[in-house]
């Protein structure tokens, strides 16, 4: 399976950053790697990683102005994309079919060729054109998934909170973890 995944600058790298750990571990995934340069700099601010730590989990990594590469077009199969975080300015640029820069391309390639694309939003709280960009790229067929923490499975750290995210993600993808702890009902 090849799977695309996304980091912007909005705060929450680790989510993206743990995605790509957790995607590293398994061997029927390809990873292909998109940041922006904010994405860079928040991670380095919230977690003190580098790009390059980013890019030593993925199988393939590209430039952000890199267009012509191969996610920018329909004719590369992928299976997946996820862009974890989502700030609101890539998920407003993806919703109005800006392709200004490879992400924002490689998810308008997603949506075309109806593949999964997953968006891990990072705003709170939300306006009304906020919540129509969201509108459009449902519509669309995009899967809107902000990380908004469970506590059923009772977290005990920070990091729980994040994995249950992203073991979320994961059976979005079609990749579930069979170790992710899930809800059994009221016993």
């Amino acid at each position: 399976m090849r799977v695309v995944v996304g980091i912007s600058g909005a705060s929450g790298a680790i989510y993206g950053f743990r995605l790509l750990e957790r995607l590293r571990t398994r061997r029927d995934v390809e990873i292909h790697l998109i940041v922006t340069r904010s994405g860079e700099k928040t991670l380095f601010l919230e977690s003190g990683k580098l790009a390059a730590d980013l890019k030593q989990l993925a199988d393939y990594s590209y430039p952000i102005e890199d267009i012509s590469c191969r996610l920018a077009s329909g004719s590369y199969p992928t299976d997946a994309m996820v862009i974890a975080p989502c700030s609101i300015h890539t998920m407003s640029a993806i919703a109005s079919g800006i392709s200004s820069n490879l992400l924002i391309r490689a998810a308008d390639v997603a949506l075309k060729e109806r593949r999964k694309l997953i968006l891990l939003v990072r705003e709170s709280p939300l306006h009304l054109g906020h919540l129509r960009s969201m509108t459009a790229l449902a519509e669309m067929g995009a899967i809107i998934a902000p990380p908004v923490p469970g506590f059923y499975h009772q977290p005990q750290t920070v990091m729980d909170i994040v994995d249950h995210r992203v073991e979320r993600v994961l059976d979005l993808i079609g990749l579930p973890d069979p170790e992710a702890r899930r809800w059994e009902g009221v016993k």
